[in-house]
């Protein structure tokens, strides 16, 4: 195909409010360098790495949860630390860590053969840091994403998919299922039995499948007007997220706590595992601070794993997942990618269980 000059594309321009992202239609088409592709975006799921760098939530100075950050009642950040790694973002950005589409171009050191493969992006990039442990580049963050309708990406960051799955369930995949598979590998689930908070959100309801897949008992936390969505994941019980989990299970019940939302409900989730357990976290939508008893990790041998990092075998396992029909994504709406505001309110309410994705406009061929 002949590749434009120019692309629709959202420009993150500073850290803020919704006013902050602007919808461009006259943005340059970036050029694949040595060892990267140019992709084709069909589809970029939104994801809450979206928002909180957005609203610079990874500020240590914000201690409040993200939607009173995002509505602006729960203090300012530093932009100085406002980013992932903490080094100051530079702007324009292109958000959108999720990418699905197809290679158009290649850059020095790519065999032309990729020319036409459909690829999903890992988010968490090896290749600008010279695959250092604990070490990564998040795309759509450090660099440019996929709100747009090109976006460029290290070959070997993007994974090639053969699948039966729709466009827009591709683009739901990267961050959610990467970030689930990441901290069930890093937790060790094996056949036991693991609670998942945030159950109805992108992460959880990706946890539910991919701890369904080793054989584990899963029981899941959400609200109540989502629990037959996350029951329909595979979810063996649904707990009310209101619920006393302690009165509700018992103390030194559960092998594994996989936990996405933080806060106050972190005391009671140690409280919940036998001894030698298990909690994984990566992320805190319920607030980044909690209070735990010291006491109740030590004296229970328990080991916390805090999941940002994955191992290169994290994605190659998402990936063959998908390649083997084991996994479905649950996009409960599309948005153009000109509606990306709406599509942000939405997700911010939680209104929807699974993901929410943004389609950029067709290209002109």
């Amino acid at each position: 195909m002949t590749l434009p000059t120019t692309m629709t594309a959202v420009l993150l321009t500073g850290h803020g409010g919704p006013e902050k992202l602007e919808y461009r239609t006259d943005v340059s088409v970036p050029s694949p360098r040595a060892d990267e592709v140019l992709i084709q975006v069909e589809a970029a799921g939104i994801n809450n790495t979206d928002i909180n760098t957005r609203i610079g939530w990874y500020s240590k100075a914000v201690t409040g949860d993200t939607n009173s950050t995002a509505t602006g009642s729960a203090g300012s950040a530093d932009e100085d630390d406002a980013s992932w790694s903490g080094v100051p973002l530079t702007f324009p950005r292109i958000q959108g860590g999720d990418v699905y589409g197809k290679v158009v171009a290649v850059g020095h050191g790519v065999d032309a053969a990729r020319l036409g493969d459909r690829v999903i992006v890992r988010n968490l990039m090896r290749h600008y840091v010279d695959r250092r442990p604990f070490e990564c580049w998040t795309y759509g963050s450090d660099c440019d994403g996929g709100f747009a309708q090109f976006a460029v990406a290290p070959s070997s960051e993007a994974y090639t998919v053969e699948s039966e799955l729709s466009p827009v369930e591709l683009g739901a995949i990267s961050i959610a299922y990467s970030t689930a598979e990441g901290m069930l590998h890093r937790s060790r689930l094996k056949a036991e039995k693991v609670v998942i908070t945030g159950a109805s959100g992108g992460v959880g309801l990706a946890a539910v499948q991919l701890a369904k897949l080793r054989g584990a008992e899963v029981i899941a936390i959400c609200s109540p007007s989502k629990a037959d969505v996350v029951r329909e994941a595979g979810a063996d019980q649904v707990i009310d997220r209101g619920k006393d989990l302690l009165e509700a299970l018992g103390a030194r019940s559960v092998d594994v706590v996989v936990d996405v939302v933080g806060g106050d409900g972190v005391s009671g989730l140690l409280a919940l595992l036998r001894r030698g357990g298990r909690y994984a976290i990566a992320g805190a939508i319920g607030g980044p601070l909690a209070e735990v008893d010291l006491r109740t990790i030590y004296l229970n041998d328990l080991s916390l794993f805090g999941c940002t990092f994955q191992e290169d075998e994290v994605f190659e396992n998402l990936v063959r997942y998908i390649n083997q029909g084991r996994i479905r994504p649950l996009v409960s709406r599309t948005y153009p990618l000109s509606d990306i505001h709406r599509a942000q309110e939405d997700f911010i309410s939680k209104k929807f269980a699974g993901k929410l994705v943004l389609v950029p406009p067709a290209v002109e061929s």
